[in-house]
């Protein structure tokens, strides 16, 4: 006898139809004045690293004045108050497929911050143009803090120690007719201490320059010699170059050092903090 099976049918369930998706919406679909104003959130490196290489449109956006000006414009304090009519009133025209000088203002940041970048030996010598003399330079501890200083010091030898860095004005972010422009102001300064028990001398030089080198203002600082019992004496040398004459590019900072008895291996004229900073004239 044979039983019969019957083979049951699967029945087929159609999938559900997918909900239609909402059409995403791309930032070149956004109107120009949105896509600049979402882009003025963005870091100003990425701009000019990355946004300003996605599409001929937003290199148009970012070459232009009207991103950075939104930029700017978000700086409340006394100083971004100051600097947007200024620099609406210095700024060249704009130039086709050339990138606006603001881009590399609002990168570099060079208005109120220190343009020397190793001031107290937390990179060795580097960027630092030297002439050594004696045992040459040491970068050494400060021993009792100096204000606003960092943990560390240049310190000089027993013959003349020479140190010294070229800054160019338009490399750090500032261009010719902002320069020009008699609203701006140069601070330079720096600490100098001697070693209780030794005896130096020390003498700061800053140069403002023209593009060709030719000096076209200086500030020379030769303090007394200290005195061998000194208390670990410090002394903060400062100078303002305010009415600044037209042309001024490039600015040269140099120092000397040397410890006067003679020692080898007494490191003295110690110096740290060198400074200059570009400021706004807000008077």
């Amino acid at each position: 006898m044979g039983a019969s099976a019957s083979r049951g049918q699967v029945a087929r369930i159609p999938a559900p139809e997918p909900e239609p998706e909402e059409a995403a919406l791309g930032l070149n679909q956004l109107p120009p004045e949105l896509l600049l104003v979402v882009l003025s959130y963005v870091p100003p490196r990425t701009l000019l690293r990355s946004c300003r290489h996605v599409c001929r449109g937003w290199r148009a956006l970012v070459d232009g004045q009207a991103l950075w000006f939104l930029i700017l414009a978000r700086d409340h304090g006394a100083t971004g108050r100051a600097l947007l009519p200024l620099v609406r009133s210095c700024l060249p025209p704009a130039r086709n497929g050339r990138l606006c000088p603001l881009g590399r203002f609002c990168l570099r940041r060079p208005i109120g911050r220190n343009l020397i970048w190793n001031r107290g030996g937390q990179e060795g010598l580097r960027k630092w143009m030297v002439r050594q003399g004696g045992n040459g330079w040491l970068v050494e501890e400060n021993g009792p803090a100096v204000p606003g200083a960092p943990s560390q010091s240049f310190g000089t030898s027993f013959r003349w120690c020479l140190k010294k860095e070229f800054l160019d004005l338009e490399e750090e972010g500032l261009w010719p007719e902002l320069l020009d422009s008699g609203k701006i102001e140069i601070c330079v300064s720096e600490w100098q201490r001697a070693r209780d028990g030794s005896t130096c001398v020390y003498r700061l030089l800053v140069q403002l320059l023209d593009a060709n080198q030719t000096v076209l203002d200086t500030f020379s600082a030769v303090p007394d010699p200290s005195q061998q019992w000194n208390n670990n004496s410090c002394l903060w040398v400062t100078h303002v170059f305010s009415n600044i004459k037209m042309g001024v590019r490039l600015v040269s900072f140099e120092h000397w050092g040397e410890e006067t008895r003679f020692w080898a291996g007494d490191y003295e004229a110690r110096v740290t903090n060198s400074s200059v900073i570009v400021r706004l004239c807000l008077s």
